[in-house]
């Protein structure tokens, strides 16, 4: 799986990427693995590990993933970002609103045939989740199917929460026992290198939000009035939505009871999202801080244009909190243009 190799270093070089021992080692093992599922073992019980390449913000792990992906010639394989899965899983699930599926026969018609799944950007701090996660995995495991999935953590940074962490041991020991741990922590955070100019780099983070500031970059005012959208059977509270366009408060967003699946219907009919009253970050509720992390994951993910609009510059509104996916969720928004008044006159841009 030599070609594996040299196209996925010849993709990071052409984006101007310089890779380094831990990210070539990556390379090695996932052609290794490619070598193995192209060429299965006779016996079943010889099934190939899978890998769980964990890393920081910022390492290219989405990039090695997709350049494995797309440059493997399997038919049967299958790559989800994390969320997505769950929301597909949980949607075969609920297809039938007098009946339930059970989770293994929703996982049979999503894995049917395939050899290869590809998880991008697990992360976990819900129990709930994680306990549904166990489930699945033990399902996908004792599938002929390799894992590969990335993540900012490894396996024992999952589910860091001390009050439910040691439930989720057993998961992880299941992780350990089917996976090959690679860690690529160290070296440079290519985002810090700049943007591409994408949608999501177009957006901004805007303090406070006036109206020179609004004119600037036809963005509308706040308005008293709200419309109601049915997302997920649910009600969501916004202030507009239409020509690919949603405006809606943080507080509509990420203080009600919104879910990542919500986030996911909204973007694909809307690639072009301004939140109003983004607050510092740590005085919201538990809840709304991790809502507002998977939210910007999602918008992240989708590359939709964000303007964001807060009382607050970026580095003061997105502050330290307790959740440690916080710098993750900097590193990403630190990517949209940030536009703030610093005096009664002067208008700065900036990243």
């Amino acid at each position: 799986m030599q070609p594996i190799v040299a196209s996925i270093e010849a993709m990071a070089a052409s984006r101007g990427y310089q890779l380094d021992e831990q990210q070539g080692a990556c390379i090695n093992r996932l052609a290794h693995l490619a070598e193995r599922v192209m060429h299965p073992p006779l016996l079943p019980s010889r099934k190939p590990k899978g890998l769980y390449i964990w890393g920081p913000v910022g390492r290219g792990k989405s990039f090695l993933l997709d350049a494995f992906f797309d440059r493997l010639a399997l038919a049967e394989k299958k790559r989800f970002h994390f969320h997505e899965f769950f929301r597909e899983l949980h949607a075969r699930i609920f297809a039938n609103a007098s009946s339930e599926r059970s989770m293994e026969d929703a996982l049979d018609d999503m894995l049917e045939g395939c050899k290869l799944l590809c998880f991008d950007e697990f992360h976990l701090h819900d129990i709930g989740d994680a306990m549904l996660i166990s489930r699945v995995f033990s399902a996908i495991f004792a599938r002929q199917c390799a894992l590969v999935t990335t993540s900012n953590y490894p396996p024992e940074g999952l589910l860091p929460n001390p009050l439910y962490h040691e439930r989720f041991l057993p998961t992880i020991r299941l992780i350990e026992a089917h996976m090959d741990v690679v860690s690529i922590a160290g070296g440079v955070d290519y985002r810090s290198l700049g943007g591409e100019g994408d949608a999501f780099g177009l957006g901004a983070f805007v303090s406070p939000g006036n109206a020179t500031q609004r004119h600037q970059l036809g963005l509308p005012e706040v308005t008293a009035t709200f419309v109601e959208l049915k997302v997920n059977h649910r009600p969501l509270r916004v202030m507009a939505a239409s020509q690919g366009a949603l405006h809606v408060g943080f507080s509509d967003i990420c203080e009600a009871p919104t879910a990542t699946m919500d986030y996911l219907v909204l973007v694909k009919t809307y690639p072009r999202w301004i939140i109003e009253g983004i607050p510092r970050i740590s005085t919201a509720s538990p809840a709304a801080q991790q809502r507002f992390l998977n939210l910007v994951d999602v918008l992240y993910d989708t590359r939709c244009e964000v303007f964001m609009i807060s009382a607050l510059p970026l580095n003061e509104a997105v502050d330290h909190c307790d959740i440690a996916d916080i710098v993750r969720t900097r590193s990403r928004l630190s990517q949209m243009k940030q536009l703030h008044v610093k005096n009664d006159t002067e208008v700065a841009f900036g990243h």
